[in-house]
């Protein structure tokens, strides 16, 4: 009686184990009913791109348990919709380790779309070279499954000593392809950079050239609006977001000022913005749903972005209700 009760002990047992682990590999969708976005787990630094109708957010996972003031951050997460209500996450995640050149560390990143590749260039710790690089995977599809495409990083620390001694400026990697065809990588962290890339998308095209810009952090966005170039960034610590304008991309760039305040309960502050169906949607973090104060358990967010008749951008309200209500 003992062994047989046993045994139906340990046969429920893995039956919920075995159930749960499904789950984890099904795709969930959700209708998101305000800010933010995903309530059941930490997504930060998100980046948004525009396919085939379809809206494509592609955040980091703040993971837990961690250290309280740490970022513990091993993936990238994968959501989309094609309506801003209802909303799947996708159950592929991409790892940073599948970088065999990279120890680890999912930090900010950027999906685009180029003669029906999708490039995923991201912000990794290099395993041999001290300090942040920026690689580069490629798929078939924006939900993946996404491969290394090049076998080694794009961007690695020693190829930007000559502007800053410090070994984590080389993050946040952008990307943004212009009217005449012509790719751009931006990044940086104190210091932000760009450079052209290939049509192949996987190698420059040209030196690595700085831009000098008031109140520059990190994370930049490039994105454009009739006639004029946008690019939005991160400013001092704790992050607001700033903007400048220019009529070329490569500059000069007039300062504009803020056009996010502190985003509450997160030190760091990262925004997509993306034109869909009519309206131009700004998609962001904060710590709403962190009830402990630190900064590195980070939510998504989306509120809807306004420009004035002169092409400046309204600053962004926050909102709670988002663009859901």
């Amino acid at each position: 009686m003992f062994n047989t009760l046993k045994k139906l002990l340990c046969f429920l047992a893995l039956t919920a184990v075995t159930s749960a682990i499904s789950a984890a590999e099904k795709d969930t969708t959700f209708v998101a009913t305000g800010n933010p976005i995903v309530s059941y787990k930490y997504l930060g630094d998100p980046a948004a791109m525009v396919y085939d109708g379809t809206v494509y957010i592609y955040a980091g996972h703040d993971e837990c348990p961690a250290p309280e003031q740490y970022y513990l951050m091993n993936e990238w997460c994968i959501l989309s919709t094609k309506d801003m209500k209802t909303f799947t996450e996708h159950a592929y995640t991409f790892k940073a380790k599948e970088f065999k050149w990279a120890k680890g560390e999912a930090w900010a990143s950027q999906v685009i779309e180029r003669n029906g590749k999708f490039y995923w260039y991201v912000t990794v710790e290099h395993a041999t070279i001290p300090g942040k690089s920026i690689g580069v995977a490629v798929a078939d599809s924006p939900t993946g499954p996404f491969k290394d495409a090049r076998g080694s990083a794009l961007i690695t620390n020693d190829m930007t000593t000559q502007y800053t001694s410090i070994p984590w400026d080389d993050i946040d990697p952008t990307v943004f392809i212009d009217d005449d065809g012509q790719a751009y990588l931006f990044w940086g962290n104190t210091q932000c950079y760009y450079a052209k890339l290939k049509e192949n998308m996987i190698e420059l095209d040209g030196p690595i050239m700085p831009i000098n810009l008031p109140r520059y952090t990190e994370a930049p966005w490039i994105h454009k609006h009739g006639e004029w170039y946008y690019l939005s960034f991160a400013s001092e610590f704790p992050e607001k977001l700033c903007y400048a304008m220019s009529k070329n991309i490569n500059g000069p760039w007039e300062y504009k000022g803020i056009l996010n305040e502190l985003a509450g309960n997160s030190n760091t502050n990262h925004q997509a913005i993306i034109e869909f169906k009519g309206k131009t949607y700004f998609i962001y973090h904060n710590g709403s749903i962190n009830p402990h104060g630190c900064g590195f358990r980070r939510a998504v967010c989306a509120d809807l972005l306004e420009y004035n008749p002169d092409g400046t951008i309204k600053r962004i309200q926050m909102t709670t209700e988002g663009v859901f209500k």
